[in-house]
């Protein structure tokens, strides 16, 4: 059985392709299962990849039946959670931690796949002036004249904003102007007006109401933040736990993630 809902946070086309692309990937790989069949998976996920995992679990569930909770967190602590023991099916980090757990034995090392990467984007409140951050100069300017921006304060995209700042020349002119937040607050207080401006992993952009995306920054100062997918060697549910990973990481789910800013990924 392969069942398609209308979604709720993919419209037109792209939610169309997406369940398309789901029943049929699913059903090449043998893996739709009937709703007797259906189980629930919880997977543990780092943020940025919050929005292609929504958009993918969503999926997912379309086509199989199968219910998947996702809970989200900055890598660090998703990392701890799995090591101090806490339950999941599936989880989805940056390539060098989900390496670390493999190495502990908390992931499995066969089922690993790697999802895609994300650039770091910069967003403004909806309706505001846009600047141009195309190029280095672009984006030095812009740096200096806004009043403040927000950033992840507790990962590995923040560190790199910060330490780029630096490098830049700009750090100590910046220092009042930075906001750190938590990874689930960061882009939503540009929308609010609290803050000016956002430097974010761009997936965690699109999506957001109240924002405008600028852009990624240049490339000259790009960072690529990898993603990837494994499942707990203990899964109660190995056998959708498996189908999650595969789906998440097999080539089609590119015309999904392609629109939210997540481009293939060949280590």
């Amino acid at each position: 059985m392969c069942l398609l809902y209308s979604g709720q946070t993919m419209t037109g086309d792209l939610m169309k392709t997406s369940q398309l692309l789901a029943c049929t990937l699913l059903m090449g790989m043998g893996l739709v299962s009937h709703l007797a069949q259906a189980v629930e998976l919880k997977v543990l996920s780092g943020n940025g990849s919050r929005p292609a995992v929504i958009a993918l679990t969503q999926q997912f569930e379309k086509a199989t039946g199968h219910k998947v909770t996702v809970d989200f967190f900055v890598n660090p602590d998703v990392k701890k959670k799995i090591e101090g023991g806490e339950y999941f099916d599936v989880t989805v980090l940056n390539p060098p931690v989900l390496d670390e757990l493999i190495k502990q034995g908390k992931v499995a090392a066969d089922s690993r796949a790697v999802i895609g990467r994300i650039g770091l984007g910069a967003a403004i409140k909806a309706g505001a002036p846009k600047p141009d951050i195309s190029t280095v100069e672009g984006f030095k300017k812009t740096m200096l004249s806004i009043n403040s921006v927000a950033y992840p304060g507790d990962g590995a995209s923040g560190i790199y904003f910060v330490s780029l700042l630096d490098r830049m020349g700009i750090g100590a002119e910046m220092k009042p102007k930075l906001r750190p937040m938590p990874g689930e607050y960061n882009v939503e207080v540009v929308a609010t007006g609290t803050v000016d401006m956002v430097v974010v992993v761009a997936s965690r952009i699109y999506g957001v109401p109240g924002v405008d995306m600028l852009g990624l920054i240049p490339k000259e100062l790009q960072t690529w933040i990898g993603f990837a997918t494994g499942i707990n060697p203990q899964s109660k549910h190995a056998e959708a736990a498996r189908a999650l990973t595969k789906f998440l990481s097999t080539p089609p789910a590119d015309a999904v993630l392609k629109p939210i800013g997540i481009e293939p990924f060949v280590e």
